[in-house]
């Protein structure tokens, strides 16, 4: 599974750096360094939003409050 983070500007003063460390967390708390890839790229389009985090063609918007929730619900459920 690939999680692509956006560390544009806009994602940037959202928190992505605190979403990226905190999935880099989960992912070696799980295990799962095998099974998930993580990958920074600059702007997934949806600016207006909170920091952009895409699974296969599904974007997510999230600010560093909902990683562990959503790591649980579209991570490791899906595994």
């Amino acid at each position: 599974m690939k999680l692509t983070v956006c560390i544009g500007s806009s994602c940037h003063l959202k928190g992505s750096r605190q979403i990226v460390e905190q999935l880099q967390k989960l992912i070696e708390e799980n295990s799962l360094g095998d099974k998930v890839e993580l990958v920074g790229t600059f702007c997934l389009g949806a600016c207006q939003t909170g920091v952009s985090v895409k699974i296969g063609d599904s974007l997510y918007s999230l600010n560093p409050d909902d990683v562990k929730s959503f790591f649980e619900k579209e991570v490791l459920a899906k595994l």
